[in-house]
């Protein structure tokens, strides 16, 4: 009997099959069902086993946002804020960013991707550092196949997974690796590198001339023995005019005594120095007693001397000459009246003098007193002059101190403001976080029960159809139905299997 004509038949003999007709193909190769089943349930066993109890995988998050606007790098006090909006080409190209085959080369040697063995290890160079190289190469592009970047196409939202048949640290492993490379990988593409580390070697360059500015003005202070020659110079340039005023003072002071000595000397020449005041007249009575005296002892001195010598002797001639001489005086005496005139000093002479002596000391004094601001303006005037030189040297000191401190201020600022955009580049980079971070998985993505109950499923349903193929394959006749309904020939006799 052909196989064409095993399909022959009609509608009315196909639906006379009862359910025995049915399972009796079952029956008929149970052996092959029985192969089968017990085959594809080993076969399960063995892969929720050996496969499905270890195959780990680990999923990663990814969310493009705009929640962060970082101000554009420049030198000036305040730059331009940068603001960017999201698209879905950028939103590709963090998709492509997440597969680069840099960072997966990395990924493949951290995670030690590249130490499974496989047969195309015997093609590899013999030279370790270029064999190292090729079997990271080659784990490299396993892991960008074997990991799954996706993104949804109703949000901003990147999904990451990565299965691994292993250790449940190994996808962990991977895509906590990938989270750290792509999101450094990030900080390059958005912001320049080495910004911070820019404005912090600026910034110690500009306090190192700031120290040294501020070094040099203690210097010159010191050197100068002065503060704040403009302060000195402004409060001696109020001093000098206030010595200047004074010496005109005392020029004017000295002018007008030197014309009043002139009057009062003038004056003094014409004003006695005294005045009678009282005058009165008196007889010489006194000068009378006196001269009396006088004889009497002038002649008992002449009789002393009588007694001793000669009237001829020079003394006895002597005395005899002193008696002569008071009797003329007593004679005059007796003739004449005394008068007795009083006389003071003038008040206007004495004024005067005292005026002209006070004047003179006055007019020394001032002379002095001009001669010494003369000597102090001129000192004044040349201190003033250096304290011009000292002043422009300051001020210039100062003005490179003010810089350098400006600068300093301006890029530790900016050193600041770079540190924290890259502490925040860490949490979220301008526009990428990371929602959902990788963790190690705890169970298997698959459960090795329900492996196994799919393939108990699949083992019935395999050997039900092996059954039915081995069946249709056949091409001998099984029943005396079959000859009868195919042959169209009534069946006379058939003999069982079991008795033949």
């Amino acid at each position: 009997m052909t196989k064409s004509n095993a399909k022959t038949g009609t509608a009315k003999q196909a639906q006379e099959m009862t359910l025995r007709d049915m399972l009796s193909p079952l029956f008929r190769h149970k052996r092959i069902v029985l192969i089968t089943f017990f085959t594809t349930v080993v076969l399960t066993i063995l892969v929720a086993w050996l496969w499905a109890a270890q195959y780990y995988t680990s999923t990663m998050q990814v969310v493009v946002e705009q929640d962060r606007t970082d101000p554009a790098v420049t030198a000036a006090q305040n730059g331009l804020i940068q603001t960017k909006g999201i698209t879905l080409d950028q939103v590709s190209s963090e998709v492509a960013l997440l597969q680069g085959d840099d960072m997966l080369r990395k990924v493949a040697d951290t995670c030690k991707l590249d130490d499974n063995w496989s047969p195309s290890d015997f093609f590899l160079p013999s030279d370790p550092a270029k064999r190292k190289a090729a079997k990271v190469e080659q784990a490299a592009r396993r892991l960008g196949k074997k990991i799954d970047v996706e993104a949804q196409n109703t949000s901003d939202v990147i999904d990451v997974k990565y299965s691994h048949s292993g250790e449940p640290d190994t996808p962990f492993c991977v895509l906590s690796n990938l989270k750290t490379l792509y999101l450094e990988k990030h900080v390059q593409l958005e912001r320049p590198k080495g910004t911070s580390d820019f404005f912090a070697t600026e910034a110690d360059r500009y306090r190192t001339a700031l120290d040294e500015s501020e070094k040099k003005l203690t210097d010159f202070s010191r050197s100068a023995n002065i503060a704040a020659p403009d302060l000195v110079r402004t409060d001696m340039a109020v001093q000098l005019a206030t010595a200047e005023a004074a010496l005109y003072t005392a020029q004017q002071t000295i002018a007008a005594d030197t014309k009043r000595m002139e009057d009062v000397t003038a004056q003094l020449s014409k004003t006695p120095a005294r005045i009678p005041t009282t005058e009165s007249s008196v007889a010489a009575n006194l000068l009378l007693e006196n001269l009396n005296t006088t004889l009497l002892t002038a002649q008992n001195k002449r009789s002393e001397l009588l007694m001793k010598y000669d009237p001829s002797y020079p003394l006895v001639k002597e005395t005899d000459q002193e008696i002569e001489q008071t009797k003329a005086a007593i004679a005059n005496a007796e003739s004449a009246k005394y008068v007795n005139a009083t006389t003071d000093r003038d008040p206007t002479y004495e004024m005067l003098r005292e005026d002209l002596a006070k004047t003179q000391a006055d007019l020394a004094s001032q002379r002095a007193t001009a001669a010494a601001l003369n000597g102090t303006i001129k000192g004044m005037r040349t201190q003033m002059v250096g304290l011009d030189a000292d002043a422009v040297k300051q001020e210039a000191l100062l003005r490179d101190a003010k810089a350098s401190e400006a600068s300093y201020l301006l890029y530790l600022a900016k050193r600041d403001q770079e540190r924290t955009a890259d502490a925040l580049d860490k949490k979220s980079i301008a526009n990428v976080a990371i929602s959902v971070d990788p963790v190690v998985p705890a169970l298997p993505a698959h459960s090795p029960w329900l492996v196994i109950a799919l393939g108990f499923l699949a083992a019935i349903v395999l050997s039900v159809g092996a059954a039915y193929f081995a069946e249709y394959l056949d091409p001998s006749f099984r029943t005396p139905e079959e000859v009868a309904q195919i042959l169209s020939m009534p069946v006379l006799a058939s003999v069982p299997r079991k008795v033949a």
